[in-house]
């Protein structure tokens, strides 16, 4: 299968001030918006996407509506994770994990969307010895 683009989609109850809330804090703009669905692109990578979705959509099988986010981490790559971690904090994000560095070659903090999804804000630094070893030749963070 040759995929030609993929992107989380969250089913929510709250549509609307989910994508707000994507909007405002990690830069996204709507590429299609309904008031049951709505296509984000990054205003900075067309090629990250996200999507929100009522959970209670006709376009959901009956098995999996009124199911929610839960249990979601969803991890961002950036270049300044401190300067993110800075302005979120300032704007009243919740910090689940505050700002830290990891030995296996991860500076990051995980904040919280409006239905719990959990957001890993990371900016990938060099691993310990420790963990080195354990990464593929061409993946190893810099």
């Amino acid at each position: 299968m040759k995929a030609t683009q993929y992107y989380p989609v969250l089913m929510t109850d709250e549509v609307s001030k989910t994508a707000a809330f994507y909007k405002e804090h990690f830069r996204f703009k709507a590429m299609f918006e309904a008031d049951w669905y709505v296509h984000l692109q990054s205003e900075e990578d067309a090629s990250v996407n996200l999507a929100v979705l009522d959970m209670n959509h006709e376009t959901i099988p009956v098995s999996g509506r009124g199911r929610g986010t839960g249990g979601l981490l969803l991890n961002f790559e950036v270049e300044d994770v401190d300067a993110i971690y800075d302005t979120l904090r300032q704007k009243g994000l919740p910090m689940l994990q505050e700002l830290r560095d990891e030995p296996f070659g991860q500076r990051h903090f995980i904040t919280q969307d409006p239905n719990g999804v959990m957001i890993d804000v990371i900016k990938p630094i060099p691993p310990s010895a420790e963990f080195l070893a354990q990464f593929a030749e061409d993946a190893v963070p810099v």
